[in-house]
């Protein structure tokens, strides 16, 4: 519900101040001042890991309006997981590589004054919902806002995320480019809504949203909002085929490729030999999994044009 006249609004900032060289840190501080120069009561939250920003943030919660994550997918992921099913909205100053939720909620990605523009708008409007995904694994669960993958990407973020050089999608890229030199296809075996079997792939993701990897078109229809998440195999592909293949991702054109099929689920199950699975960019969980959508979970403060990605009174599962 937007606020009403003449209460402040009151939001709380959990900043990751080591995203992208420190940049985080100096995004929270101006986006701080920004809001505080626009009449909102602003709590700003760092701690010195995420178990302890969690718990921050989930103390902070009876006294937030909002809850805005200063850094990238891993801090939102992290905040959104806290916020689930609360009602309580979340918000996004991008500071990251990647910065997939904030162009999923229409955040402009290289303007804080932007980004704090668009965060008031939202909130006058009052919060929009999306789904989440949910990964469940002996022992544990975790949500996701944008993309889980499994095989040749989740691997390549495992590379990528050990350089420290080059940053943005240069690292992606030239991390996809060292691991195909010894990657091959894995044999999955995957049952999505019931129906099982075995699959040979170069990777399998399960989308919630439609890009990763910092604007990665994997699956450009999906839509955080309709009850169901889009999933994605790409079959067996030669080292030539894939590099053929790969650019036309970040545009989305890879759909209809022979060995590209995507379908729409509401279940997941995956399972390989070493399968490490990803989501959001962060590393969630080792070996089998379960990949479920959870309809309307997530309050958000989306851009008023945020528009296919995230719109007012989507389908509920």
């Amino acid at each position: 519900m937007p606020l009403p006249e003449d209460s402040p609004a009151r939001i709380t900032l959990a900043v990751n101040p080591a995203a992208h060289a420190g940049l985080g840190d100096r995004r929270g501080r101006e986006a701080a001042a920004a809001l505080r120069s626009r009449g909102v009561a602003v709590t700003e939250l760092r701690r010195g890991s995420a178990s302890e920003l969690a718990a921050a943030v989930a103390e902070a919660l009876p006294d937030s309006d909002a809850v805005v994550a200063v850094g990238g997918d891993g801090v939102v992921n992290l905040v959104a997981n806290v916020l689930a099913g609360t009602g309580v909205p979340l918000g996004v100053v991008p500071a990251g590589t990647g910065n997939d939720v904030a162009r999923l909620l229409g955040v402009p990605l290289d303007s804080v004054a932007g980004a704090v523009e668009a965060l008031l708008a939202a909130l006058e409007a009052g919060p929009r919902h999306l789904d989440l995904g949910r990964i469940e694994w002996p022992g544990g669960q975790r949500h996701y806002v944008a993309v889980a993958s499994a095989g040749f990407d989740a691997r390549v973020n495992e590379r990528a995320n050990a350089w420290r050089w080059p940053r943005g999608r240069a690292r992606y890229v030239l991390a996809v480019l060292r691991e195909l030199v010894s990657f091959r296809p894995i044999l999955f075996e995957l049952a999505a809504d019931g129906a099982a079997g075995s699959r040979r792939a170069m990777l399998v993701s399960v989308a919630n949203g439609p890009s990763l990897g910092g604007g990665m078109l994997v699956a450009p229809a999906a839509r955080a909002d309709d009850g169901a998440l889009d999933l994605l195999v790409v079959g067996p592909l030669s080292v030539p085929a894939f590099l053929e293949v790969f650019p036309k991702v970040f545009r989305g054109a890879h759909v209809g490729h022979p060995a590209v099929e995507l379908s729409t689920v509401r279940n997941v199950r995956l399972g390989a030999p070493g399968m490490v699975v990803y989501a959001d960019g962060e590393r969630v969980a080792a070996g089998a999994v379960d990949i479920s959508v959870v309809p309307r979970a997530l309050a958000v403060l989306a851009a008023p044009t945020a528009d296919p990605a995230v719109r007012p009174g989507g389908r509920a599962g």
